[in-house]
């Protein structure tokens, strides 16, 4: 596999010129955090880019991985045009490790629920940190909703 390590300013550029190069398949876009080694910026993006065949399924070339170091401030462009599955894959890296990018300013949680505060997959996330319990919006027929009884978990 190649590995391209560019800047943020042109990560859209090279997965564009990826795509034209026939590199038709997203395989995988996630984060890792560096902040334990005391690497600036913390954060590192990683794209995983296939060539498919679209008949016999089978990859045409060597897959590519694009690397990319950034902050937590948005600085990336969405992969979104290029490939849609790329909205997925952005929001789990957003919900898990708080990186953000720049044309999705009202991007959801996918995997924790919306009340959940912070970045679970961060090495600075509290490991004891409580979160609050959520249950259904309404009472069950003919019973308690023992969730909402719980909800009197404190925030630390």
């Amino acid at each position: 596999m190649e590995t391209k390590k560019v800047q943020p300013s042109s990560v859209f550029e090279t997965l564009e010129g990826l795509k034209e190069q026939g590199y038709n398949l997203l395989v995988d876009l996630t984060a890792v955090d560096r902040s334990a080694q005391g690497r600036v910026p913390r954060f590192e993006v990683v794209y995983r880019v296939a060539a498919l065949d679209l008949e016999t399924g089978l990859e045409t070339k060597p897959r590519v991985e694009v690397r990319c170091e950034v902050g937590s401030e948005p600085v990336l462009r969405s992969a979104r045009p290029l490939w849609p599955a790329a909205d997925w894959l952005e929001r789990e890296v957003w919900d898990m490790f708080g990186v953000r990018f720049a044309d999705r300013p009202d991007i959801k949680r996918l995997l924790m629920y919306e009340e959940f505060v912070g970045h679970p997959l961060r090495k600075d996330y509290p490991i004891n940190k409580r979160q609050p319990l959520i249950g259904p919006k309404e009472e069950p027929e003919g019973g308690v909703n023992l969730n909402r009884a719980r909800q009197k978990v404190e925030y630390e």
